[in-house]
């Protein structure tokens, strides 16, 4: 699974925020893969230059597959996504997407699968080095404290500082 250099390779990952315990709708908000209260950012950044080309956002108790049907993102045909084992499924949307291969139940993957899975998260990596450099900003992880309405336009605004800092 060698990339050429030309190609067009796109890598979405997801990152949760803790949320204080709301009065109303705790359901709405809780995480079961956290263990708490959540919000969740969907990142989507170019494998090459790690800019963030953009983000997504939702509830904490929403699955990751789930929220990037409803974002409503598309890429365009000639375009690679790489995705992790939460958006199994994705190849019946975007045909050149690939995401690793799930352990069969009851057997074990074979070395082929292994090293293929291997070779994909190297290139996916960059997307969970944006997400350390994002959280670098206590806002979004440490436990936010402001208006859920207002959590995507704050963590948009740090985006685009990123992807400014990026380009210095």
């Amino acid at each position: 699974m060698k990339m050429s250099s030309q190609e067009n390779l796109v890598v979405m990952d997801m990152m949760e925020s803790p949320i204080e315990r709301p009065h109303i709708g705790q359901k709405r908000f809780f995480s079961g893969k956290q263990g708490e209260h959540t919000l969740k950012t969907q990142v989507i950044i170019h494998q090459k230059t790690s800019q963030i080309i953009c983000l997504g956002h939702g509830l904490g108790k929403i699955h990751d597959f789930r929220l990037f049907k409803n974002s409503g993102v598309k890429f365009g045909e000639l375009l690679k996504v790489i995705a992790d084992k939460g958006y199994q499924g994705i190849n019946k949307i975007h045909q050149l997407s690939e995401t690793p291969i799930k352990k069969p139940k009851n057997k074990n993957l074979t070395k082929g699968q292994k090293k293929y899975n291997r070779e994909l998260n190297r290139l996916r990596i960059t997307v969970e080095h944006v997400n350390r450099r994002l959280k670098i900003f206590k806002i979004l992880s440490d436990r936010y404290r402001n208006r859920h309405r207002r959590f995507g336009l704050r963590s948009n605004l740090i985006a685009g500082i990123y992807n400014h800092d990026l380009a210095l």
